[in-house]
This record gives structure tokens, C-alpha cells and sequence, in this order.
């Protein structure tokens, strides 16, 4: 039950991803605004290129977390889990993935690893949220 749990929290990176996705294009928009005519403050152009990184970088960890997410789903339902770890273990070292064969860590502690990349996922997108609303609320100041 723990690797369903763990799955359908990580689950959740998708939703997060999605508002981060919103951001990341309006900040785009904006930021292209000058082939259409518009001027913008180089202040302003610099918070656009901040929050398109966090974009980024929100991406990565998203990605990362959607694979987590299925795999600890696909194990959760596991008949045979010893068996699937050293399966999964193998195919990542193989994908290059991973950097050794053997993953000595248990289930408990492979899911905090998991949980720790969605709250990197949740912490980027808080960034890009706070840069967002201090955009917002910057622009008409500096023009």
C-alpha cells in the first residue's frame, strides 16, 4: 500500500507541472512582446528569462517525478517485488540511468528519494510564483 500511496503523491507532479506550464508560456508571451513592437524595460526582459529557467528547470524535475510515478505504480502492483526491484534495478543500470547494478537501498527509502524530487518539483514552481507575482507587480513601475 505504501507504493501506491507514494505513487499517487508523485501523481501530483502533474497538476503542479500544468500551472507551471501557464507561467512559463505567459512568460514567453511577454517576453517575445518586442517582435510585435512593444518595448520592454531590460528589467523586465530579465525576469521573463528567470522565469522561463524555472520553467526549465520545473520541466526536469517533472519529468523525473512522472517516472517515478509510474514505475512506483507498476511496482505497487507487483505479485513479485524482490524480484521487479532487481528487474527495474538492472534495466535502469542498463538505460544508464543509474550508476550501479545493484541498488542496496530499501522500498522505504527509495520512496523518500522520490518524495524529495516532487518537493524539488513543488519549490521550483514557488519560485517561478513568487518571480511571477514580483513581475506583476514590478511592471508598472519600471515601465
Amino acid at each position: 500500500m505504501n507504493l501506491h500511496l507514494v505513487a499517487s503523491l508523485l501523481a501530483r507532479g502533474a497538476q503542479l507541472e500544468r500551472l507551471s506550464d501557464g507561467v512559463t508560456l505567459l512568460a514567453l508571451a511577454y517576453g517575445l512582446a518586442p517582435l510585435l513592437g512593444a518595448q520592454l524595460h531590460p528589467l523586465t526582459t530579465l525576469l521573463c528569462a528567470m522565469l522561463l529557467m524555472l520553467g526549465l528547470m520545473h520541466k526536469y524535475w517533472a519529468i523525473r517525478v512522472a517516472l517515478d510515478a509510474d514505475l512506483f505504480a507498476r511496482l505497487g502492483a507487483s505479485s513479485d517485488l524482490p524480484a521487479d526491484t532487481r528487474h527495474l534495478d538492472r534495466a535502469l543500470f542498463d538505460l544508464h540511468l543509474k550508476p550501479q547494478r545493484e541498488d542496496s537501498r530499501d522500498w522505504p527509502a527509495r520512496s523518500q528519494a522520490a518524495l524529495s524530487l516532487l518537493r524539488r518539483q513543488a519549490m521550483c514552481l514557488a519560485l517561478q510564483l513568487v518571480l511571477a507575482l514580483t513581475t506583476l507587480l514590478t511592471v508598472p513601475f519600471i515601465g
